[in-house]
């Protein structure tokens, strides 16, 4: 089997303009980034062909160290639909250089069931990340400007709240010094780094609805608080024009393709561990309105990224899908059903059974928003009949339509019993809004907790001591009304990842609060999970090389 980038390479890709033209936009309205990426302008957006888009949600259950496949399966079932004549445009995010070097390597799908070219997606693409860690490190740098020239004035902040960021997995940047040396290089004050996908500025861009909805999110980011605990905006500091103008290119959704010339809208990239996990509302919008079935995905399993997305995304954005697709491995559901190294083939079976009680939260978790469900396997080479014949049972008795899928060695064809579940299920059961977890008008706390016991299966929220005084600042600053976004581990329904299955009747620990007054929700940070990874023992960045002019190992 050939790796994932040599059969990227294979491939013979078209012409952007060429893909372009089969979803009906016009080379004039192509910003070239080469022969096979373009830029697409906002006025794509047709709201009425939004309304009338089938969306499909791809998501999965909570996933293994390897993941579980969402973005080949994503890939794979838009090509299926184009296969099968139906008008289908796929809606990606940007992977992130932090785990491409560290752990995971590349994020552009897998197989045959891959969005290229692969090497610069996966890599720098068309600067969009770099414009995001520019524009959320230019607000640092005037704000720390900001307070040194002012500061004979009598100015200066009680709290600063804004780090900084880069798209790199660094631990040793989670809390840092600044202003050290002479009194000409600043002043001193802890700070730290995040990574780039958690950048307020990342969440803004994509829950953004046009250029204007960006500038006026940016203007009200909350940078510090004021002595008189008044909020401290990028408005005060006066530099929201230009922070927009380093974002005029990144705002607009990209152009590629798959490897089967599927045109795929690539945008955007927070991580669904610690923020919403969703591309952007803009590249979806797009995407729908240039096909009749747009497909997307959410973050990790469905109690992160699929909750954030029809919370969070749908919410703001005022879309719907009509179906959820979910992913599973009977690798993943042996995971979560206790097997471990050595068992015996009778011991794998029973870890297969115990571990369908994660599929089943999910699946309820999804229903109760309204969403019909489609599950999907994705199928490795030691699968065995049998066990897909457990699986397939098990979802016939569950009420759910289920299909295996092999999009990794066939591509779309390997997604076409998929695609006519999922055109079928729309047709017949599709979803026509959305049962979200809390309303806007309940507190923050209330939303928290909420999302806890009936996404999470928890028994009850517990605050720490400096999450509830950012509860009672929240509340002063009239932010509420904001959806919650929780960060906390992808591996578990719990915030503690050895809590494998469907964790139940645990408490969930809130320890922070964090404002996002521009990106418009407010995270809250549960258990130990961190804002800016760290790199494994053996990242993969010692496999990545450039022999002979290619590149190797990014895949």
């Amino acid at each position: 089997m050939k790796s994932d980038i040599e059969i990227a390479r294979s491939c013979s890709m078209k012409r952007i303009e060429e893909v372009a033209a089969a979803a009906g936009i016009a080379a004039d309205d192509l910003e070239l980034y080469g022969k096979y990426m373009a830029k697409v302008p906002l006025s794509l957006i047709d709201e009425q062909r939004v309304a009338c888009n089938r969306l499909i949600l791809v998501s999965s259950i909570s996933p293994t160290r390897a993941g579980i496949g969402k973005t080949t399966v994503s890939i794979g079932l838009s090509m299926a639909l184009n296969r099968l004549g139906k008008r289908s445009v796929l809606a990606l995010r940007e992977p992130s250089l932090g785990p491409c070097f560290g752990m995971k390597g590349g994020a552009a799908g897998g197989g045959y069931a891959q969005v290229v070219p692969m090497e610069k997606i996966n890599l720098h693409f068309t600067g969009d990340f770099h414009a995001i860690t520019s524009a959320h490190n230019m607000i640092a740098a005037l704000l720390d400007n900001y307070i040194y020239q002012h500061r004979g004035e009598g100015f200066t902040l009680k709290e600063v709240l804004w780090r900084r960021v880069m798209d790199v997995n660094d631990r040793s940047l989670r809390t840092i010094v600044t202003g050290l040396g002479a009194s000409t290089d600043g002043l001193p004050s802890q700070s730290g780094f995040d990574i780039t996908p958690a950048s307020e500025i990342m969440a803004a861009l994509c829950l953004a609805d046009s250029e204007a909805d960006l500038r006026r999110r940016i203007e009200n980011m909350v940078l510090g608080i004021k002595f008189d605990d008044r909020p401290f905006t990028v408005r005060d500091l006066g530099v929201a024009g230009a922070i927009t103008v380093l974002l005029m290119d990144a705002v607009k959704p990209n152009l590629v393709q798959t490897l089967e010339g599927t045109p795929a809208l690539v945008h955007g990239g927070p991580f669904a561990n610690i923020a919403h996990g969703c591309n952007s509302l803009l590249a979806t919008k797009v995407a729908m309105s240039l096909s009749d079935y747009a497909v997307t995905e959410a973050g990790f399993g469905a109690d992160l990224g699929a909750e954030k997305f029809l919370d969070i995304k749908c919410r703001k954005g005022e879309i719907h899908p009509r179906v959820t697709v979910l992913v599973t491995t009977l690798r993943g559901l042996k995971m979560h059903g206790g097997l471990t190294e050595g068992d015996s083939r009778e011991q794998e079976r029973h870890a297969l059974v115990e571990g369908f009680a994660n599929l089943d939260r999910h699946m309820e978790n999804l229903r109760r928003f309204g969403q019909p469900v489609v599950v999907t396997l994705n199928r490795y080479g030691d699968d065995t009949d049998e066990e897909i014949a457990l699986l397939a049972v098990h979802c016939k008795l569950q009420g759910v339509c289920f299909a295996e899928n092999n999009v990794f060695m066939k591509g779309g064809e390997g997604a076409e019993e998929l695609a006519r579940l999922v055109i079928d299920t729309i047709d017949h059961a599709g979803a026509k809004g959305i049962s979200f977890a809390y309303s806007d008008t309940d507190t923050i706390e209330e939303k928290v907790t909420k999302v806890a016991q009936k996404v999470y299966g928890a028994r009850s929220v517990i605050l720490k001591k400096a999450a509830r005084r950012k509860l009672a600042r929240i509340h002063a600053w009239g932010m509420d009304r904001f959806p919650i976004c929780i960060a906390k581990t992808q591996f578990s329904f719990s915030d503690d990842p050895g809590q494998l299955g469907a964790a139940r009747n645990f408490d969930l620990t809130i320890r922070d609060f964090i404002i996002n007054g521009g990106a418009e929700m407010v995270v809250a940070v549960a258990g130990d999970i961190m804002r800016m990874p760290g790199l494994p023992k053996t990242p993969q960045a010692e496999k990545i090389d450039l022999i002979r002019g290619q590149i190797e190992g990014l895949a």
